[in-house]
């Protein structure tokens, strides 16, 4: 038959947000005849990702990705987006990086004949970050380095401090979409970003509380209280933030320690020591990877009390999300003590939110999953955990969550 009738469509549109689910269909196969779907992106280091799985034609010659199951390959069964948050990268150890968000992610999506491996049509799908409209300003105020997302439309929105993890720099993917939703986001860099100190002795609260200021003074930014993402390593900022600082209404922690990790925290007269790992905990997976997931001590226990983070002073709202199977550390056990310590407290102001099977880097939607890379405390690869699709489903679901959140406790009063 001829090829030139094949075609593949990515509904509705070519161009989404990167958190949209898109339809993949081929259309003009021959009736029953296995084809291979194969998604390939290049990320802003040169890593490729790639996913591919085998389907097989129905009787009008159709393949309809959101229906009709993968029958092997990166995944199998029907799997809408598995094209997408089942890729995996070329090079080991590689999380996706998107550094510039004025640009789409490029995806292509190729079919291929499952009998002859030829060719028989491609089409990139374009998943963005900016929306219509939205505002990317570059911050350089005081000491305060970042950048400002503000979202099209009358304001004013919901502002929301996003702090990312360990490792320096900036990382806006995720600032940006929240943006898109009716936030206004300050993507806050804390460390080995532009002047900023690349291995810093401590880091300065009175940093952090600049760039809460800076953001309820934009005009944009309808009061009285701002919010606070988190994961990972800044999950004890935010702790901190919120413990310390008046004008926190609603803070989110992804995977995070109850205690100071790594970096001495000082605010004022108070330093807050980072929690001592037991290096006789780390394990060394079947693979060589390291795992480090029960290398932190408990934090409760009378000599390591310094290093917790006294959340009992918060009163904001708190997400706590938890991916059981997070080797960084053990999110689960952390999550249960802060919770355990606002309960003991007199408070209920706190909601957990936990996946069974996910990993560490609980990112936006359809990211590939990231069973382990680069460590920056520990110098060398780590695993993260997790089973991509649970992972890939948690994102999906907290994703969601995370925007009700912010949506019912920054549009009222309640604040610290």
């Amino acid at each position: 038959m001829a090829y030139s009738q094949i075609r593949l469509k990515i509904l509705p549109s070519v161009r989404c947000l990167f958190d949209k689910l898109v339809q993949v269909k081929v259309e003009g196969l021959a009736p029953f005849k296995p084809v291979e779907l194969r998604s390939k992106l290049v990320d802003d280091r040169g890593v490729t990702f790639k996913a591919s799985a085998l389907y097989k034609a129905d009787e009008t010659g159709q393949v309809d990705v959101s229906r009709a199951p993968s029958l092997g390959g990166s995944y199998t069964g029907v799997e809408p987006m598995g094209l997408f948050w089942a890729m995996a990268p070329d090079t080991l150890h590689s999380k996706l990086l998107k550094k510039n968000v004025l640009s789409p992610t490029q995806v292509e999506i190729a079919a291929v004949s499952g009998e002859t491996g030829e060719l028989l049509t491609s089409e990139t799908n374009e998943r963005g970050f900016m929306t219509e409209g939205m505002k990317r300003i570059p911050v350089k105020e005081g000491r305060i380095r970042g950048v400002l997302f503000i979202p099209p439309g009358e304001g004013p929105f919901p502002g929301i401090v996003d702090l990312y993890t360990l490792g320096g720099g900036l990382t806006e993917p995720r600032a940006s979409l929240l943006a898109s939703k009716g936030f206004v986001v300050l993507a806050l860099a804390y460390y080995g970003y532009q002047d900023l100190p690349k291995n810093p002795k401590n880091l300065d609260l009175e940093y952090f509380e600049e760039a809460v200021t800076y953001l309820r003074s934009q005009p944009e930014v309808k009061g009285p209280g701002v919010g606070i993402i988190s994961i990972s390593h800044s999950g004890a900022l935010a702790l901190s933030m919120s413990s310390f600082f008046s004008g926190i209404s609603a803070t989110v922690c992804i995977n995070s320690c109850s205690a100071n990790t790594v970096i001495p925290l000082h605010y004022k007269d108070i330093v807050i020591p980072p929690l001592s790992p037991v290096v006789k905990n780390v394990k060394i997976t079947d693979s060589g990877l390291v795992d480090i997931r029960d290398a932190l001590p408990d934090p409760t226990l009378e000599k390591n009390r310094a290093s917790l983070i006294p959340i009992e002073r918060a009163s904001c709202q708190f997400l706590f999300a938890v991916s059981e199977d997070d080797h960084n550390w053990n999110s689960a056990f952390f999550a249960k003590q802060a919770a355990a310590m606002l309960r003991n407290n007199g408070k209920e102001s706190f909601q957990v939110v936990t996946y069974p099977k996910a990993g560490h880097f609980l990112e936006v939607p359809h990211m590939p999953y990231c069973p382990s890379g680069f460590h920056a405390a520990v110098g060398r690869a780590v695993v993260f955990g997790g089973e991509p699709k649970a992972h890939s489903e948690a994102q999906l679901d907290l994703w969601t969550r995370v925007q009700e959140f912010f949506k019912s406790h920054l549009d009222n009063k309640s604040t610290c």
